[in-house]
Formats: C-alpha cells, sequence, structure tokens
C-alpha cells in the first residue's frame, strides 16, 4: 500500500474535521462551490467541483481494467457467479432491510422522530409547495423549492446507495493484502461496473421507492453516465492508447504509480466539501455519525459472513475466495457519494450516510483481511 492508502483512515478524519470547521466558520466558502452547477430547467443537477472530484476517483479505476480479462473470466464460473449473485441479489436487499430496522425503529428516537432534512427537489417533477412526494412535503426555503422529508429515511436513502454500488478500486488492494487472486479482483472489478450501468439505476429506483424516497429517474440514469459511463470509455481508450504509445511496462510502473495518490486527493477534498455542509449538524449532534455506522457495520461483516461460507460450501480455493468475499463486502463509495449528493444534494442527510461509509470502510477491510489471512486453512489453496 502506498502512504496515503496506508493511512487513508487518518486523512479521512483530518478532512471530516477540515470540513465541519469550515462549514461552521466560512459556510459561504462550500456553498459557492455548490453553486458551480450544471443545471436543466433551472435546477442543479450535475455539481462541478464534485463531478471533477469523482472523475478523478473513478478514471483510476476504469483505466486499470483489461477488457479480455473478463473473456477470461468465463472459466471461472463458479467464483464469478457468486460475487455476482452476493453483490446484486443479496446485498442490495440485506442493506435496505439492516438500515431500516436500526435507523427507523431502533435508533429512531436518538435521530428524532420528527426530525427532517431538506433535499432536492425531483429532476422533472413540477410540483407546487405542499404537495406530497413519497414520505416528503414540497416546501418554500429561501424563495427555494425544496422537499422536506423525515430525516432517517434520508439516511436511509444514502446506506442504499451504498448497498447498490459494490467494488471500489480499494478491493484491488484488500485482494492483495489477503494473498487473493489479483485476477479474479480485477474481473470482478470490470465486471460489476458494466453491470452496474444496467443494474444500479434500477435497484436504486426500486429500493428508493419502497423507501418512499423520491426517486428522480432521470438524474439517476445520469449520474450513471456521468460518474460511470464517462470515466469507464475515458478509461478504455486512454489506455490503450497510452499502451500502445509507452509501453505496457511503463503504463503499469509509471503511469498507474502516479494516478494513486490523485485518487486518494479526489476523495479528500469531496469529504471536505460534503462535510463542510454538515459541519453544523455534526457540532450539535456528534453520535449522527455512530447511528448511520453500526448498520453499516452490522450489513458489511453480515455480507463478508454470508459469501465467505457460500465460497467454503462451494468448495472454492482460499484464493478465490478471499476476493470474493471481500468484494462482496465493499462500497463502490465513490459513486455513493457522487449520487447522493446529485440526486438530494450536499447538504442531505443521504450524503452524510454515504461519506460514513467511507469513513469505517478502511478500518473495517483491514480487519476483515486479517480474518481471511488467520483463516486460510479453513479452504484449499491452488
Amino acid at each position: 500500500m502506498s502512504f496515503f492508502e496506508r493511512y487513508l483512515t487518518v486523512w479521512v478524519l483530518l478532512c471530516i474535521a477540515f470540513g465541519i470547521s469550515l462549514g461552521k466558520f466560512a459556510p459561504e466558502v462550500a456553498q459557492a462551490l455548490d453553486g458551480m452547477a450544471i443545471t436543466v430547467n433551472d435546477a442543479p443537477v450535475i455539481s462541478i467541483p464534485i463531478a471533477l472530484c469523482l472523475f478523478f476517483m473513478m478514471y483510476p479505476i476504469m483505466v486499470k481494467i483489461d477488457f479480455h480479462e473478463v473473456v477470461k473470466a468465463g472459466k471461472a464460473a463458479k467464483p464469478v457467479g457468486l460475487t455476482l449473485f452476493i453483490n446484486w441479489a443479496v446485498k442490495p436487499f440485506t442493506m435496505y432491510a439492516i438500515a431500516s430496522f436500526f435507523l427507523g425503529t431502533l435508533f429512531l428516537k436518538f435521530i428524532g422522530p420528527d426530525a427532517v432534512d431538506l433535499v432536492k427537489m425531483p429532476l422533472g417533477k413540477n410540483m407546487v409547495v405542499g404537495d406530497i412526494y413519497g414520505a416528503g412535503q414540497v416546501v418554500l426555503v429561501d424563495g427555494v423549492k425544496m422537499l422536506e422529508v423525515p430525516l432517517w429515511r434520508s439516511y436511509l436513502a444514502g446506506c442504499i446507495l451504498l448497498g447498490i454500488a459494490p467494488c471500489t478500486a480499494m478491493v484491488l488492494v484488500w485482494g492483495y493484502l489477503s494473498k487473493g487472486n489479483d485476477g479474479h479482483t480485477l474481473v470482478m472489478v470490470a465486471i460489476n461496473s458494466l453491470t452496474m450501468l444496467l443494474l444500479f439505476g434500477f435497484l436504486g429506483g426500486f429500493l428508493l421507492g419502497v423507501g418512499k424516497l423520491p426517486v428522480p429517474w432521470q438524474a439517476l440514469l445520469l449520474s450513471i453516465g456521468v460518474y460511470v459511463a464517462l470515466p469507464l470509455v475515458t478509461g478504455y481508450v486512454s489506455r490503450k492508447w497510452i499502451i500502445a504509445a509507452k509501453g505496457e511496462t511503463w503504463f503499469r510502473e509509471r503511469f498507474l504509480h502516479f494516478l494513486t495518490p490523485v485518487t486518494i486527493v479526489a476523495l479528500l477534498v469531496t469529504l471536505i466539501l460534503l462535510f463542510s455542509f454538515k459541519g453544523e449538524t455534526i457540532v450539535q449532534n456528534p453520535l449522527t455519525i455512530l447511528w448511520i455506522a453500526v448498520p453499516l457495520f452490522v450489513q458489511t461483516v453480515l455480507v463478508f459472513g454470508l459469501a465467505y461460507g457460500l465460497a467454503k460450501l462451494s468448495g472454492l480455493s482460499y484464493e478465490n475466495a478471499a476476493p470474493t468475499a471481500l468484494i462482496g463486502a465493499s462500497n463502490h463509495f465513490e459513486v455513493a457519494i457522487a449520487t447522493a449528493a446529485m440526486l438530494y444534494g450536499l447538504s442531505s442527510g443521504a450524503a452524510l450516510a454515504t461519506v460514513v461509509g467511507v469513513l469505517i470502510e478502511v478500518p473495517l477491510m483491514l480487519m476483515l483481511v486479517r480474518f481471511c489471512l488467520v483463516t486460510q486453512g479453513w479452504f484449499q489453496r491452488v
């Protein structure tokens, strides 16, 4: 792991502290940045600073993908099939169930049964003040129409977006540290990225709708195009061009090495923006982070345990079982953060929930990597 990756949790905590301080003492800075947006029908749809940050987070992931390996993955149908099953048939629904139970029942009295959140109006919806949309109501705030929803449901929306966004670039690090099959890990990053183009919008719209939350389909699909398809195409084209011009050795040893800190810096800048808007909320109620972190922790450990157990029952080798379980447990938090910010706004509870996912991801995944290493003897080795 690079210096930035090794101490990512420290950088995350520092950026959260800086963002909170910025929101507390200089809120106009973050508000000015958020005002730099691409609008559709006078509604801000794409935050330019967030879009730039997310592109530089996503591009290094996509440029690593060798699409020839996706074809070879068919020869290992069992681990690929199990990974897809966990990521798309299990994880989104367990996330919804667990987050709903903790946020909507167990922790509701702490969050506040009557606490509300103001989120963006759904893209394409022409509603008037007082209209009801899902569990929310249209209100006028400083001359701007917003949707007022229960705060716990806003947190739930962020958890849902994490649950339907599997596998990040960091999973390549987790797979490497667990001494797993790096080829399988890379292939599943590619397959999940492609699968997201089809299922992210569908599952997101369905589960957000079940949760009685705004489902702006146009914005959801647009987020896939901006935050997944654009870096995917750019990564594919630039990878071919760079390898043809400089050779694969230079590409892997020089170019990819240069991109790693760029990715981390872009993530940290995004965190500063997000927490600058939530500074006052966190200062007033620091336990907010805990209420969101607990269901995310339970969900991650549960999905990992299920995937690891099914890998054992399926007769997979350790080299394939470890990355299969780690891929299922990890989240594509870059896309989740971007989508939450675009759909509901940087200041929304949904955006905060996705950032909490980043906060617990590194220490939790390192714990699971350690568990894999300790339990290698449970599996056959190739």
